[in-house]
């Protein structure tokens, strides 16, 4: 039962206000301003009296670090997009959140060093988003009508996905689902063909850079309301049991609908770090599945 649950939305599908304000930026850039290196040199000289223009002690190399990467995540208000926020954050990483919700209402070091925007894809000035940056993160998903979840689901992904690509924007990356074996008849939903077709149309519009990560039951501790859901307590037992008698159960996993019972569940941590993997690594793209999600996740975290 707690795997079936693993498809739950990182992002829930509520009615999308149309109201749009921006809350606090820490920073300004202009507009035409990316930076993919990580540093950069200045060299300068000077002569004194008495001191020969071309003396090597003249020259003073100064090093300069430079926030290299700036993210959009959407939905970062949510479950993974607020962890996908702090793991960037922490890395030196600059961040905007788009999301219906703008700021959290929790606190925390974090929460202060990220740019929050109240807001929805369909409706959003994508010139106050996406300027500068150098990655897009989607987390937006949500169950309801088979209609709201083609659109949440789909629709929504496939808007910013081709807003990014207008803007020049070098990457997206998008928190899909895994299909868990499925019957056909099941993956028809509109759940399950929202997030396909915008999984096509990343790797349509982005074919060396479009990253799709599909997990299976995302846990963590998630706040629901104000409160603290502690999803990881069942979550992460989950994990090491099935990932013990993995070799056992391999037989089991051509069945039809077998990974609801035997796909481990995946880490919230895992996911935000396979995302900052893939955020600073250009050899990243493509579709990743439960294990490379966490192969990639060990890559950054050692």
């Amino acid at each position: 039962m707690a795997s079936f649950l693993s498809i739950l939305p990182a992002v829930s599908a509520r009615p999308i206000p149309r109201a749009f304000s921006l809350t606090r930026p820490p920073f300004q850039a202009h507009p035409n301003m990316h930076f993919k290196n990580h540093r950069f040199a200045v060299n300068f000289s000077y002569a004194e009296a008495g001191v020969s223009a071309d003396s090597k002690s003249n020259t003073i190399d100064v090093v300069a670090d430079v926030k290299s990467e700036r993210i959009v995540v959407l939905g970062g208000n949510g479950f993974v997009g607020s962890a996908i926020c702090k793991a960037a954050v922490s890395r030196g990483i600059e961040v905007i959140s788009l999301s219906r919700s703008g700021q959290p209402t929790y606190t925390g070091a974090w929460v202060d060093q990220v740019t929050w925007i109240s807001g929805d894809v369909f409706y959003v000035n994508w010139d106050e988003v996406l300027v500068g940056a150098t990655a897009v993160v989607s987390t937006l998903g949500g169950f309801g009508s088979d209609e709201q979840m083609k659109k949440i689901n789909g629709e929504a992904n496939v808007v910013a996905v081709n807003a990014a690509k207008e803007y020049g924007i070098p990457k997206f990356i998008l928190i899909s689902v895994h299909d868990y074996n499925l019957p056909s008849f099941l993956l028809s939903s509109g759940y399950f063909t929202g997030k396909r077709k915008a999984e096509s149309e990343v790797l349509s519009k982005y074919p060396s850079s479009g990253i799709v990560l599909r997990p299976a039951f995302i846990y963590g501790k998630r706040r629901v309301d104000g409160f603290e859901v502690p999803l990881d307590l069942v979550g992460e037992p989950a994990e090491k049991i099935l990932r013990a008698v993995e070799n056992f159960t391999k037989p089991l996993s051509s069945l039809p609908a077998s990974d609801l019972l035997l796909a481990p569940p995946v880490s919230v941590d895992d996911v935000a770090l396979a995302v900052i993997n893939g955020v600073t690594d250009d050899d990243f793209f493509g579709i990743f599945t439960i294990d490379q999600i966490k192969e990639a996740a060990n890559k950054v975290r050692v």
